[in-house]
């Protein structure tokens, strides 16, 4: 860590953060499968440090190219123009070291959206405002062409999402095969909005001013169908975790896809929530059997019944998300 300090502190001097000489304490933080991420503390301010890695840390192999990091900077300094408030301010970015600095943001004030639901604090009016937020950013972001050309990031998505997501399901699944790489192909052809590619409760801190969205390193110019049905799979996930909030959950669902859908503008709702709703049990699926499952569906018994509802709508995809989140509400509750 020693090396990693130097590194760094040199990268703040540089970048006009800190004085040569200045006192800084690192602090690891924990975070995702795909960076290091460090709280430095300076005299009488903290910042966060962000550095890719090449090798994600899960047990499968699974390699990610380090430029997704300029282009989570890139993402954050597009949050910062159209909803400062939901996103950490960028400060200082190092393309060729892979590596920006954002502002610290301090946990008893921003407390994880991940960890409330998992213990048992599920407001709906927390789901509603994610939405509403990720709509804006959606719709802020439609049909811009310089958007389109700043996150030709298509090679990216495929090694981030769409391999490690569907197309290693498909690999464990071979009857769903042809219908999971259709998917891949379908969703990484679509060019139609900024997308974050991670909206997931564990990325998203619950501030005084509304939802903060971390972890954008999957930015995508692509289909915001995806983002959508990525945050409410999690939702549905939870329900396996904590069967007790099964209803309250199924409420939050609901109020993130309406506040969403209030927002947005660009296409018809139908089309949208079409390719959500076909996206969706696939995500399910995807985190039982693909490169990053989640850790909190560890029995067995779990997975199967995950498998069950996922795969006959992968094969026939749903329409509405409304009926998923309906038949996943009375399988989950049994």
């Amino acid at each position: 860590m020693i090396g990693t300090e130097s590194m760094l502190g040199a990268f703040l001097v540089s970048q006009g953060l800190a004085r040569a000489g200045e006192p800084a304490q690192w602090h690891p933080l924990a975070g995702g499968v795909s960076s290091d991420i460090w709280r430095v503390e300076l005299p009488g301010r903290s910042l966060c440090i962000k550095r890719a890695l090449a090798k994600l840390k899960v047990s499968a192999d699974w390699q990610a190219p380090v430029s997704r990091n300029a282009y989570e900077w890139a993402w954050l300094q597009f949050a910062a123009r159209h909803a400062p408030d939901n996103a950490p301010r960028p400060l200082a970015h190092d393309p060729e070291a892979g590596l920006f600095a954002m502002s610290f943001l301090a946990p008893e004030e921003h407390p994880v959206w991940k960890e409330q639901l998992m213990a048992g604090d599920v407001a709906a009016h927390t789901a509603q405002v994610v939405g509403r937020v990720l709509g804006e950013l959606h719709a802020a972001s439609a049909g811009r062409a310089e958007l389109a050309a700043a996150f030709d990031t298509t090679d990216n998505f495929r090694a981030l999402r769409l391999e490690p997501y569907f197309a290693a399901t498909a690999e464990r699944h071979p009857a769903l095969g042809a219908a999971l790489m259709d998917l891949v192909e379908h969703t990484a052809g679509l060019h139609i909005a900024l997308v974050h590619g991670d909206v997931s409760p564990k990325n998203i801190l619950v501030g005084p001013r509304g939802p903060v969205l971390l972890d954008a390193e999957c930015a995508w110019y692509g289909d915001p169908a995806f983002d959508l049905a990525f945050c409410l799979n999690h939702l549905l996930l939870k329900c396996l975790a904590r069967p007790d909030q099964c209803e309250a959950l199924l409420a939050a669902f609901a109020a993130l896809a309406d506040a969403y859908f209030e927002q947005a503008n660009w296409e018809p709702r139908a089309e949208l929530e079409e390719r959500a709703a076909r996206l969706l049990p696939a995500l399910l699926l995807a985190r039982v059997d693909g490169k990053s499952p989640v850790e909190y569906v560890n029995e067995e018994a779990q997975r199967d019944a995950v498998r069950a509802f996922a795969a006959p709508l992968v094969l026939r995809p749903a329409s509405q998300l409304s009926h998923i989140a309906r038949v996943w509400g009375r399988a989950a509750l049994r």
